[in-house]
């Protein structure tokens, strides 16, 4: 072979070789250099979008520059490209294309937080599911019968079965999903607490139980005083006394109670009124927290059989009727 021919051939050959270097090197700088974004970004995967779409997306939201490079990953490492997950992500400044891959096929998806206070009623926790947002609402339009029937307890009375406390969840996840485990919680909690009672209660169920700590949880918001409250109810359920606790009284009232009890609520028949009814009401009133729980279960050795609101949130605790009148006057008739 003439030599100046061996000689342009070589350089042909470097000259390729140089550009395909040159390229192999800018397509990795593409996907190893940072995403085209300024602040923090929240994207979101469609479920079953493919990596192509994702990818076509990305580059007309300006978060990629260019789709080419992660094409060609598709191609040449489609392993790498194959575990996107549905779900919103969120995208920050600085991060690589490599790593934007792998952030979008993590399960490090956005949440939010859906609270549900001790002490609120079902009505409030399926209000503050309807308010909730980038949760799927399948309940709104449903009756309690009806909701109940889709968790699978169409026979079961929905007050008191769910478990207070504070739930993540993605967009996408249903209410339905929450109160599903919320009620689980419920009934694992009150297993377990119903297991470890004290012996000798005046209860004989876990339900009882339940609604001995919603009582509990509606008269008081000072943890401290959960066990006292408890032992004041036990005490008078063991003598055949009447409870006479006024959440039940504005639980029984329902819509009409407007902010304040009247000599003539507390004497109202309902199947809730403690002044006027036998022992425990026959549901729960409200959901009840793990304290409360708790103290259905051991309450506290005394004796007690009086308590009165103090106005700050506390409670002046009686043994006996003449001490309770006394409390009375002072705290809520403002005598001496």
């Amino acid at each position: 072979m003439d030599m100046r021919l061996l000689k342009i051939l070589i350089g042909i050959l470097l000259l390729a070789t140089i550009v395909v270097f040159g390229g192999f090197l800018y397509w990795q700088k593409q996907l190893d250099g940072p995403i085209a974004l300024d602040e923090q970004t929240i994207y979101e995967v469609p479920r079953g979008a493919a990596f192509t779409r994702v990818i076509d997306d990305l580059e007309k939201r300006g978060v990629i520059d260019a789709a080419w490079p992660y094409r060609l990953l598709a191609r040449v490492a489609p392993e790498a490209t194959q575990g996107l997950r549905a779900g919103e992500f969120e995208l920050d400044p600085g991060m690589s294309g490599r790593q934007l891959i792998a952030h979008l096929s993590s399960d490090q998806v956005v949440t939010y937080r859906l609270t549900i206070p001790e002490g609120w009623t079902f009505r409030q926790m399926r209000a503050q599911l309807d308010k909730a947002a980038k949760l799927a609402h399948r309940t709104a339009a449903m009756s309690d019968e009806e909701v109940m029937a889709a968790l699978g307890h169409e026979d079961t009375f929905p007050e008191g079965q769910f478990f207070p406390d504070t739930y993540r969840y993605h967009k996408g996840v249903t209410d339905l999903e929450i109160l599903r485990r919320a009620f689980d919680r419920m009934q694992q909690t009150l297993a377990s607490v119903w297991d470890e009672r004290d012996d000798d209660l005046p209860i004989d169920t876990p339900y009882q139980a339940l609604i001995l700590a919603s009582l509990i949880e509606r008269e008081t918001g000072v943890p401290a005083e959960r066990g006292e409250i408890a032992g004041v109810f036990v005490r008078r359920l063991q003598k055949g006394m009447r409870l006479q606790t006024d959440p039940t009284v504005i639980y029984g009232m329902g819509d009409s109670y407007v902010g304040n009890i009247t000599r003539a609520d507390l004497q109202r028949q309902t199947a809730y009124n403690t002044y006027v009814i036998e022992g425990l009401p026959p549901t729960p009133i409200a959901m009840p927290g793990l304290g409360s729980l708790e103290a259905a279960v051991h309450p506290a050795a005394g004796d007690t059989l009086y308590f009165v609101a103090k106005g700050d949130g506390s409670h002046q605790f009686s043994r006996t009727l003449q001490e309770h009148n006394a409390a009375v006057r002072r705290y809520i008739l403002n005598r001496d």
